[in-house]
């Protein structure tokens, strides 16, 4: 089962399959960033960590 690289909630594959980035890794999911904001904030998550 995958699991958010942000705050370790599981996360259905569907889920990670259409959030992940292109490593795979999740930065956001309904747990730790509200619905309607889960690619932004997943986006800008990974872009703070790789800079």
């Amino acid at each position: 089962m995958s699991r958010c690289d942000h705050c370790g909630s599981h996360v259905s594959e569907r889920f990670a399959r259409v959030f992940a980035d292109g490593k795979g890794r999740l930065g956001a999911c309904p747990s730790c960033a509200a619905n309607a904001g889960i690619a932004e904030v997943a986006r800008d998550r990974t872009r703070t960590e790789t800079h």
